[in-house]
């Protein structure tokens, strides 16, 4: 096994979803192959679409996932699939090159210049120790921060989450299920602005936090990916509601409500528009595949 990093656009030539497979040709399958059962990290090139003079790509190291397997494009057969898990966005975006250099040795030349031709390449093996780094600055604002509890709760300090494992390696915390909690909960705040998608407010209790939850569109159970495409902010009951199917978010992003379900108190908070809110950065914005999953949730209920 091999740490790795996988190149992704904005706009891929390929099939890519990277919150569950990665789409590459046979050029680059040795290299997967390596990874399989490994972590790598997203690298989000110059170029935002195929196009060789397309700009808009951001340069940076954006998400952590594990790759699982790999299987054969059935329509392709110079082209596979590298199916992945335990997908979870860095907390900060990583530029390809810090004040010391690049992150990747591979990528400098020996005339401290950038090697275009390493640069080149989608899919590249890393050591453990840049692998590490790299995660390691887009996890600097620690996901193991101390929960505290609302005023009135009856939580008491350090009984409210599972116990802590500060001595594991931050490449390990990434994939146990406290850590990702606490980077999705502060990523998906974070897109949102604190500000609930559905009734559009934003509440701060009197301790200064945000009130707004972070809500899974498609489930963990049902393998949904700690992705920011993949999560909402909401109030506590609209994600009490959309956890049930009780509200879902229609194609065109306006809000689907279940028949005499929907208190009218509950009604009047929603947003005038009737339409999901959105965070202003485009790559943060709900993925089309995961609204689905949940409308299909949506329409099981009505129907049932």
């Amino acid at each position: 096994m091999a740490k790795a990093v996988f190149t992704t656009k904005l706009s891929p030539a390929y099939d890519d979803l990277p919150e569950e497979r990665y789409h590459f040709p046979r050029t680059y399958l040795r290299q997967v192959e390596r990874a399989v059962g490994d972590q790598i990290v997203y690298y989000e090139p110059r170029r935002g679409t195929a196009d060789t003079a397309s700009r808009g790509g951001r340069q940076v190291y954006f998400a952590v996932a594990r790759v699982t397997g790999i299987a054969a494009d059935p329509h392709n057969p110079d082209l596979f699939y590298a199916s992945v898990d335990s997908y979870l966005n860095l907390d900060t975006l990583v530029p390809f090159r810090s004040e010391s250099g690049t992150f990747e040795s591979m990528l400098t030349r020996p005339d401290g210049g950038t090697s275009k031709g390493a640069f080149g390449r989608s899919v590249r093996i890393v050591p453990e120790h840049e692998f590490a780094a790299i995660l390691a600055a887009g996890f600097h604002a620690d996901p193991w921060e101390a929960t505290v509890p609302s005023p009135g709760s009856d939580v008491m300090p350090g009984f409210a989450e599972e116990p802590l494992e500060f001595e594991r390696p931050l490449v390990e915390q990434t994939l146990l299920r406290p850590f990702r909690d606490r980077a999705f909960r502060r990523a998906v705040r974070l897109a949102y602005d604190n500000r609930c998608a559905v009734t559009g407010l934003k509440l701060i209790n009197g301790g200064g936090r945000p009130e707004v939850q972070a809500a899974h569109i498609k489930p963990v159970a049902d393998k949904g990916p700690d992705s920011v495409r993949n999560g909402l902010a909401l109030s506590g009951t609209i994600h009490w509601l959309f956890d049930r199917g009780l509200i879902s978010v229609a194609e065109d992003l306006t809000i689907l409500r279940a028949k005499d379900s929907i208190p009218e108190s509950i009604e009047r908070l929603l947003h005038p528009s009737g339409r999901l809110i959105l965070p202003s950065d485009p790559t943060q914005r709900p993925h089309p595949k995961f609204l689905q999953h949940h409308r299909e949730l949506f329409e099981r209920k009505q129907a049932g």
